[in-house]
């Protein structure tokens, strides 16, 4: 399979998923931390980050499999709490400086461009326990610490994600109470922590804007989660409607403030107002941003990041009892198609991500696009034979270079920074060292 000239090949990492050391060298807890000390299977086999995949002191050993996989970017996370304890910029640990300095300045001796996520998941504790992102304190907080990075590493780094999948989060962790703090707001929550996450991205965009990028001259998004999203049945226009509200509701919620006008779409205020007054609310569960946060928010990304997996179908399903929740609001329900072929939630749907990119393309003034996430599990332990994985991504990419992708006018590769599309496979080294340094290799066919 040929690829185009400059394409980049990337991997990622989050802080807590890889780094271990949760409580070394003076960094503060952080909400998963907590989270997962509290055991009473709230992750799997009561799982903790703990050690992780010991990357904070074996930081030289991913190096060795970065440059063995010829990667031209590397995207990972900060711990927010190895850098600032509690949170706030009172106390500063060195010793999470260094760490962050290390790692970027390897990179970069190395040829590989740093991509660096300010936050991803994982609050400060300290932070939490003063309400976290349902409380409107957060936004300074968050605009503080991403000051303190910009002036700490922005020499060096020129790509920055603020918030890793804000839709993701606020939904996760402050509606449905998966995520960390563990407390579900059905119907309210999710929609006051995406108000605050907005705002919070926007403030420091514009700390970047106006302190920032005359003289470091980086560019700075959010990334977003995105399911493509079909209708169950293509001939039902209720169907069809609920789709597209879903869409709205997925993606366009965080997307259309900051890439269009500084607000929530039409469909979610009206959806959620009009269930609000039926359950007797006084006002609208969704807040609201005035006319000057509005002109805050508008334009605050320099480009789109994206994270696709997979696709679902979607039918309309009418909240008669007047339930609280988001699906509720949205009147929708979601499925994949039994044919579809899987491991655990992600369903191999190859067409998915053209058609999304295509709806971002057109809905969005044709942005500059950076897919940041994309992947395929992995059974445990990870065999050998990884047939279903490069399968995955050998469809996935056909799916992207054959000719109705161009025909659909997605110009990905034209419109990126220096020509350099960045395709991001999530991978860390446990995935990579099989057995004992035994390294995974790809069979002939996708080669």
């Amino acid at each position: 399979m040929a690829f185009p000239v400059g394409f980049g090949w990337a991997a990622a990492t989050a802080a807590y998923q890889v780094e271990g050391g949760w409580d070394a060298d003076g960094k503060g807890p952080c909400v998963w931390d907590t989270f997962t000390h509290q055991g009473g299977e709230r992750v799997f086999k009561n799982q903790t980050g703990d050690v992780a995949c010991g990357s904070y002191t074996l930081w030289e050993e991913d190096l060795k499999c970065i440059k063995q996989l010829g990667l031209t970017h590397y995207r990972f996370s900060l711990s927010w709490s190895r850098l600032l304890p509690d949170g706030t910029t009172g106390f500063i640990n060195q010793k999470g400086i260094d760490y962050y300095n290390k790692i970027i300045d390897d990179l970069l001796k190395n040829g590989v461009t740093p991509i660096v996520t300010l936050y991803h998941f994982d609050l400060p504790q300290a932070l939490e326990d003063r309400g976290g992102w349902l409380s409107e304190s957060i936004i300074e907080s968050f605009d503080k610490y991403a000051q303190f990075c910009f002036s700490t590493f922005g020499d060096r780094v020129k790509q920055w994600i603020t918030i890793n999948e804000a839709n993701v989060l606020s939904v996760m962790a402050y509606e449905l109470g998966m995520f960390p703090p563990g407390i579900p707001h059905f119907g309210t929550g999710g929609y006051q922590a995406a108000h605050n996450l907005i705002k919070a991205h926007a403030r420091s965009w514009h700390s970047y804007d106006s302190l920032f990028r005359k003289e470091q001259k980086g560019m700075v998004s959010l990334s977003l989660f995105a399911v493509w999203l079909e209708p169950a049945d293509p001939n039902s226009v209720s169907d069809q409607e609920a789709a597209k509200r879903a869409i709205k509701f997925h993606l366009d919620f965080f997307a259309k403030p900051i890439f269009i006008d500084g607000d929530y779409p039409e469909v979610v205020k009206s959806q959620i107002a009009s269930m609000s007054q039926k359950q007797g609310y006084p006002s609208s569960r969704l807040p609201e941003f005035t006319e000057e946060e509005k002109k805050m928010i508008k334009g605050t990304a320099d480009f789109f990041a994206v994270q696709y997996y997979t696709t679902r179908l979607i039918k309309y399903q009418e909240n008669k009892k007047g339930e609280l929740g988001i699906l509720q609001d949205a009147e929708i329900e979601f499925f994949p198609d039994p044919s579809w072929k899987n491991v655990d939630w992600i369903y191999v749907v190859p067409w998915g991500v053209r058609k999304l990119l295509k709806y971002i393309k057109d809905t969005y003034n044709n942005p500059v696009i950076y897919i940041t996430e994309n992947g395929f599990p992995q059974s445990d332990p990870a065999p050998l034979d990884d047939t279903q994985r490069w399968e995955h991504f050998r469809q996935t990419f056909q799916e992207l270079f054959k000719d109705s992708f161009r025909e659909d006018s997605i110009m990905i590769f034209k419109n990126c920074p220096r020509r350099e599309p960045c395709w991001n496979i999530q991978v860390i080294r446990g995935i990579l060292e099989l057995k004992q340094g035994e390294f995974l290799r790809f069979p002939p066919e996708c080669r």
